[in-house]
């Protein structure tokens, strides 16, 4: 299992459910969490992926999705950082 964790800072607070619809909808994908501190604003997304296949799978999932309905004809923040673990424990 592989989990990929993006750093917001700040977390968008605009709707972006579509984004989690899109993923939970492929196979292989085990979860995905946005999360914000309520203090700062700054934000965490944790997405959970049987292997990288699933995470690819999830991400081409979510940019069709944004193509449908328009996302990219306007600019949003982008994540300060994005990074890949390997997943060694979990309940």
């Amino acid at each position: 299992m592989i989990a990929r964790v993006a750093v917001w800072e700040p977390m968008p607070t605009d709707d972006r459910d579509w984004v989690l619809e899109a993923a939970a909808g492929v196979p292989g994908v085990h979860g995905s969490y946005h999360l914000i501190d309520p203090v700062t604003g700054n934000g965490l997304s944790i997405a959970f992926f049987e292997d990288e296949a699933a995470a690819q799978a999830a991400r081409k999932a979510i940019e069709k999705r944004a193509e449908e309905i328009g996302w990219n004809n306007v600019p949003h923040p982008a994540p300060a950082s994005a990074t890949m673990y390997e997943v060694i424990r979990h309940t």
